[in-house]
């Protein structure tokens, strides 16, 4: 038993850390990476731009803690205490998760979402690997044979070296384009929801390996002839302002005159499953309402390949724009989910939906705000 259970814990506790390090490049390397700095870094307060460092450091150091927990150098004097401060930290930052937003929080990030976990999971889940790390401890002596401080550096610098080669920095290219006088989306409403606009699709961003299969891709978009779009009458409304969302220039192009009457904007990502079912949703409705007002989309760069798909599932094809994994988060709020609806009258929000829980997409009381004549 002596001789088997400290193995046994070191190969359980290395696959926590590494397991932790992996999920956090799932579905890819670059969506991945953008939306854990965007939820769990950006939200807390990081900057924009050192989140993007800390990321690939912090997810370094958890390969490494996995790798070095297996191997004999420092192990006892080094490596377990920085698991265990590494996790001591972590619990303080789910502690306060779930002070301030419940046991259910949504997903904390801990595995990504390979493995989605509310903020009180991994509070637990955290917990036990202390005091897993506390007992492998107290099994352990030190061996003097093994003090070779090079190891765990050679160990950590290779795992951070990769990770900057896998997933090279992007910076947003829309700093500076906001106002900052502007209130935050999400001080305009609590609820959510949106339609979409119908001007010549943008294939200009759409940027995939296959070209053969791009070429086709952009083909059957180009194919796709959009309906001829007409303004409907403007009612007064309220007073024009300018919306949140317009000075993203780069994704909601001057022609979809955003602030100006009714307009309807989305933040998709292509192979999301729900935000195919919205856009389905929004093009029945646009049926069935007279003068349904122009939607326009800003779709995620996640799968840009299955952009046509995406339209042939949602029956029509909209205006869109294609935005890096950093900007959308950005343009979305970051604590925002996806598919985000956002309906705007003269620039007013009038109705704001995102993710699939409380906040989501609900088609009657989209359509009660779309109705009203003021």
């Amino acid at each position: 038993m002596k001789k088997y259970l400290p193995w046994t814990l070191r190969i359980i506790i290395a696959v926590l850390f590494i397991l932790s390090a992996i999920a956090k490049f799932y579905p890819s390397p670059l969506m991945a990476l953008g939306t854990f700095e965007a939820k769990q870094l950006i939200s807390i307060g990081f900057s924009e731009s050192f989140a993007p460092y800390f990321s690939r450091f912090l997810i370094a150091a958890e390969f490494a803690i996995g790798v070095g927990i297996l191997q004999p150098h420092f192990l006892r004097r080094f490596v377990i205490p920085v698991a265990l401060t590494l996790l001591l930290i972590f619990c303080f930052q789910l502690s306060f998760e779930v002070f301030s937003k419940g046991i259910d929080g949504g997903n904390c990030g801990c595995f990504g979402t390979l493995i989605p976990m509310t903020p009180l999971e991994a509070l637990i889940k955290n917990i036990i690997a202390i005091g897993l790390l506390v007992y492998l401890y107290a099994l352990l002596e030190e061996d003097p044979s093994h003090q070779k401080f090079s190891n765990l550096i050679i160990i950590y610098l290779s795992f951070a070296l990769l990770l900057f080669a896998i997933a090279p920095i992007q910076f947003s290219t829309i700093q500076n384009t906001t106002n900052p006088n502007l209130p935050a989306v999400s001080d305009f409403l609590d609820s959510t929801n949106a339609p979409a606009l119908d001007f010549k699709p943008d294939t200009s961003l759409i940027k995939i390996k296959n070209s053969s299969k791009v070429d086709n891709a952009i083909k059957d978009i180009k194919n796709t002839t959009p309906e001829k779009n007409v303004e409907p009458e403007k009612p007064a409304g309220p007073n024009k302002v300018v919306s949140k969302f317009s000075p993203y220039t780069n994704y909601i192009p001057a022609e979809v005159k955003l602030d100006e009457g009714k307009k309807i904007l989305c933040l998709f990502a292509p192979g999301c499953e729900h935000c195919r079912e919205t856009a389905k949703i929004l093009t029945e409705m646009r049926s069935q309402i007279k003068d349904f007002p122009p939607i326009h989309i800003v779709f995620m760069d996640e799968e840009p390949e299955v952009i046509p798909d995406f339209f042939k599932f949602a029956g029509r094809t909209y205006s869109y724009r294609v935005a890096s994994v950093v900007d959308f988060w950005k343009i979305l709020d970051y604590s925002r989910d996806t598919p985000g609806v956002a309906y705007l009258w003269n620039g007013n929000i009038r109705y704001f939906s995102d993710g699939i829980n409380e906040k989501a997409f609900d088609k009657k009381k989209f359509k009660e705000e779309l109705l009203k004549e003021k």
